[in-house]
Formats: C-alpha cells, structure tokens, sequence
C-alpha cells in the first residue's frame, strides 16, 4: 500500500470513528488497518491517535496531520478530476456549511440534478446555526445570512430576501388585520431575542421614512424556525426574512401583513477561502445556487 493510500485509511479511521469500521469499509482486515497508522506515527515520530475502550480520538499532532490529509485528499481528487475530465469538471467531496431550515428549503431539493450533471461530485453537508470557522473545519463554502464582516473570506452575494411581517389566517380572522404598524400594539407580536434583547422592527412611516418598532408580545425565541412555528400554530404576528417562509407563502399558511410599509432586506450569500475562488467544485456549486435561487427564493412579497 502506498504512502497516498495509508493516508486515506487514516482520514477513514477519523471519519469512521473506529479501525474496525474503516478495515471493514476498505476489505481488509483491522490489524492491516492498525498497521498503516502505525507505520504513518513511525514515519513522524508522533502518536496521532489515542486509542481506549471508548474508541478514538486525535492527538494534537494528529489534529494538524488531519487537516493537513483532507486537503491534501481534496487537491489530490481534483488533479485526478482535471485529468480524467478537464480543468472545468467539478469532482471529489464538497463540504457544505448551511443554516438547517435553509439547507431543508433551498439546497437539499435541488442536489439531485447537480449530482446528475457531475457524477465525479460528492456533498457533504455541515447543518449548523453557528458561523462555523471554515479553515480549521475544512469548509469549502458556507450560506450565510445579513452582512458579513470576516475581511479574510471571500464572499459572493446570492441573493436578498426581503424582510416581511405575516401572520397565520387563522390568527388575522380571530384578531383582525392590522392596515398600519401603530396597530401592531393591540396584537401578540412573536419576536427574536439573541439573548441582548429583542430585535425591532423595520418599516416605512405614511410619508416613506424609515422608523424601528419594539415588537411586544407573551413569545419570543432566539431562532427564526420558531418564530415560524409559532406564526404557523396562530400565536401572533411575525417579522424575518421572506426565504424562511418560502413554501408558507406558497400554500397561503402564513400571509403577509402591512405590505405598503416593508422596508429593509437580508442578504444571502456564499462565503469561502479565497483560495477556494479557482476551485471547480466551489464554483460550480456557487453558480449552481445562484441559478437555483432565482427560481425558489421569495425575492418579493407578491412576486
């Protein structure tokens, strides 16, 4: 076995959690498996792996000797890919950081056909609410949502989502229809509180200024799936992006409210190394996403 091939069995030890499981993946059997390692920690002089009856966990030397193999595994994937297929095919794995309802919404229903049009192309998806650090955990690309500020990345803006207030029908037909904001004081107002109190609201006065609001109400959350679950269960009136409430504005489950007063928009966009900016599969996805996000993204209220 050669050197490239024992440093893929280790990134399948890690990955797989266990020799025994990588041995059985790869067909041979486990003390073959042990040996590769050891001969890769007899080569560094460095234990990589601590092993115990809990399983196996990486040394510090074997953290940075990880993530020095994913990318070169990655690099390696795209010489063969060029080779085999030409500098513009996109193959080897895709790691894919994204917020969990928008990776349900937007990029999970659209893979097959991106899959069928580069068979060379595997995706692995990152699901994660936090803003996760994309050189130490081998990122690709992450979507990301409102302005970024990490210079260091390089980003390419996907789309903006408007910001909208609705509520459920059946909340409007028990509570009325509010036609401007001042009226949103008689009704429970479902708000997002990131733990530093609760974010206003944005809207245009009567003569088109833009003033906040403090939305008052019994709920609030610190994720926007709840604030939609609780607008889908009737409990009051809501405002964030309009991508959240995509297919609940296409079934009429949630409606939009004090339309003429909308004002303000959140970006999405597509964040990664620069070096990743000549990467093929990054950029195949990337574009791939722009395509597809014309067609599925709520980019306005009525549209």
């Amino acid at each position: 076995m050669d050197r490239l091939d024992a440093i893929r069995l280790f990134l399948r030890v890690v990955e797989c959690g266990s020799f025994s499981a990588a041995a059985k993946e790869a067909g041979v059997g486990q003390s073959a498996v042990s040996k590769q390692v050891a001969a890769l920690e007899g080569q560094f002089n460095q234990q990589l792996l601590k092993r115990s009856s809990r399983g196996i966990a990486l040394t510090g030397a074997g953290k940075a000797f990880y993530d020095g193999a994913l990318r070169l595994r990655d690099e390696f994937e795209q010489l063969e890919t060029r080779v085999k297929f030409g500098a513009d095919e996109a193959a080897g794995t895709l790691r894919i950081s994204v917020a969990p309802v928008f990776g349900r919404f937007y990029i999970v229903p659209r893979l097959p056909a991106l899959l069928e049009r580069h068979p060379a192309l595997n995706i692995e998806l990152r699901v994660s609410e936090r803003h996760v650090n994309l050189i130490e955990e081998n990122i690709d690309v992450a979507i990301r949502h409102g302005e970024l500020q990490d210079s260091a990345l390089t980003q390419r803006k996907l789309a903006e989502s408007p910001l909208i207030t609705l509520a459920s029908p059946e909340y409007l037909a028990k509570h009325g229809t509010p036609t401007s904001p001042s009226e949103l004081s008689r009704h429970q107002c479902i708000a997002f509180n990131g733990g530093r109190g609760v974010h206003p609201w944005r809207f245009l006065d009567e003569y088109g200024k833009p003033f906040t609001l403090m939305p008052q109400g019994r709920f609030q959350s610190n994720d926007g799936e709840q604030q939609r679950a609780a607008a889908l269960a009737g409990m009051g009136i809501t405002q964030f992006p309009a991508w959240l409430a995509g297919p609940d504005l296409a079934s009429g489950a949630l409606v939009p409210v004090l339309r003429e007063f909308a004002v303000g928009s959140m970006p999405v966009s597509a964040v990664f190394a620069t070096k990743q900016m000549t990467n093929s599969k990054v950029r195949v996805f990337v574009e791939y996403l722009l395509g597809t996000l014309r067609e599925d993204l709520p980019l306005g209220v009525g549209d």
